[in-house]
């Protein structure tokens, strides 16, 4: 008997989009800058058009193309509040909160005016987005989030599935009143095209072997040449664990998946009650995120985080089919009327999660400046913070978001419940939970006693 995930389309790369067609050639030989930017995701992008704007000569160096890595290969939903466990946040960085959240906010009005002024066509909707409650526990979750996050300055709303317009599935939830949907990946290689036609020199194809200070700079190493910069910008989020100049326990590289329906008849997408189209982030400690397109597919993943292990890391891995599986059997439980929807295509790809779950900034030495981990939030937070470096270099001070985040020393605490067992722990608690809830739900049909 044919599942839902039979026939599935694993890709290495992206399901929002294809690959460039016109991608650079590699670095050959030796060039000078005054800023090297490494990494050509959105916060490399970003940091490197302003340079270019701000009249600096500025070389990018990306080790596929740009926009190859989870800037193209996320759920599409720009954020308006911050990443990771906000009540965690709360407990340990209180007073950062409100920093934190004015960030967050700015974050997403920055890339809404990028779209704006530059025609990027990337489908973007300013619908917000949605903390959803799956349970009546998680709803008592959302509340308080939703308290903490009103108290730190942020805009929010929260009520029923009926008032925000999402699944009836969902007991209710909160609005992120700021931010939308998008096609990631139709965003990332917009700007790569912004980019590719500024005065920035972009060599792609080029991957970075080496950083080393000289004390004249910083001499960057790859495999057909070298970059002689007066100063550096690291801007691989996931992936900068490779130098030994890297900042140790800087962040945790986590592999995500996300799939992709097959095209669902537009009356029983109706017929769901999702009448808002917000992206909806479920309250499990390790989240579920979901969210319709304009292709009449509906794109749902996470769940499950794989941590990474060793650099460098696989930047072509392939989803694993078992956890696609599982993806599949979640949705069918949050949609149960699209039980019979088949998965179309799934992929994967990189983020990086701090061990105190806030986005990090710094430099090292007065010549090397980094940022990373926007803990899931970087599609809106990474463009900015790029933007908050580039204007700090040419400026010689930072601005008060850059400065939220900024680390006066590059050392950093290992990572609790970061490990395979630590997260396999996790996410037996959501499951247990899922059970919990799901049996107090069939006790009140009727269906099971609950002690």
């Amino acid at each position: 008997m044919p599942t839902p995930t039979d026939d599935v389309e694993y890709t290495t790369f992206s399901g929002w989009v294809d690959p460039p067609g016109d991608v650079r050639p590699a670095l050959a030989g030796d060039v000078e800058c005054q800023v090297a930017v490494i990494g050509g995701g959105i916060n490399g992008m970003s940091t490197a058009l302003r340079l270019a704007e701000r009249g600096r000569d500025v070389v990018l160096l990306e080790a596929e193309f740009c926009g190859h890595g989870s800037s193209s290969r996320n759920a599409g939903q720009l954020a308006g509040a911050p990443g990771g466990d906000i009540q965690l946040l709360n407990l340990l960085s209180r007073k950062k909160m409100p920093g934190m959240m004015r960030l967050a906010e700015r974050a997403a009005h920055h890339v809404e005016d990028f779209i704006a002024k530059n025609g990027t066509d990337c489908e973007y909707e300013a619908t917000g987005n949605a903390f959803a409650a799956v349970s009546r526990g998680q709803m008592g979750r959302v509340r308080r989030v939703a308290k903490i996050i009103t108290r730190a300055g942020g805009h929010v709303e929260v009520g029923t599935a009926a008032e925000l317009g999402i699944p009836r599935g969902f007991v209710g939830g909160m609005r992120e009143v700021v931010g939308g949907r998008m096609n990631p990946g139709e965003f990332s290689l917009g700007m790569r095209r912004v980019l590719l036609d500024s005065p920035a020199r972009v060599f792609e194809q080029t991957k970075v072997t080496d950083v080393v200070r000289t004390g004249a700079g910083v001499l960057i190493t790859t495999p057909q040449g070298r970059v002689h910069a007066d100063k550096v910008v690291l801007a691989t989020n996931a992936f900068a664990g490779e130098w030994d100049i890297t900042p140790k326990h800087l962040s945790v590289p986590i592999y995500v998946i996300e799939a992709e329906t097959e095209p669902i008849d537009p009356a029983r997408i109706a017929a769901l009650g999702w009448t808002s189209g917000m992206g909806l982030v479920t309250q499990h400690a390790i989240m579920e995120n979901y969210r319709l397109t304009p292709r009449n597919t509906i794109v749902f993943g996470v769940r499950r985080l794989e941590r990474g292990t060793s650099f460098p890391l696989p930047p072509e891995k392939t989803p694993d089919p078992g956890l696609v599986e599982e993806l599949a059997g979640a949705f069918a439980t949050r949609f149960p009327s699209l039980a019979d929807v088949k998965v179309r295509r799934a992929w994967g790809g990189w983020i990086a999660i701090t061990s105190s779950w806030l986005p990090l900034a710094g430099q090292i030495g007065d010549d090397i400046y980094y940022s990373i981990a926007c803990n899931g939030h970087g599609l809106a937070q990474a463009p900015y913070v790029g933007t908050l470096i580039a204007d700090a270099i040419v400026d010689g001070r930072r601005h008060e978001d850059l400065e939220t985040l900024w680390q006066e020393k590059p050392k950093f605490p290992p990572p609790m419940m970061m490990g395979r067992l630590g997260l396999r722990m996790i996410w037996a608690v959501d499951r247990f939970n899922d059970l919990i809830n799901g049996s107090r739900r069939n006790a009140r049909r009727g269906a099971l006693p609950v002690a």
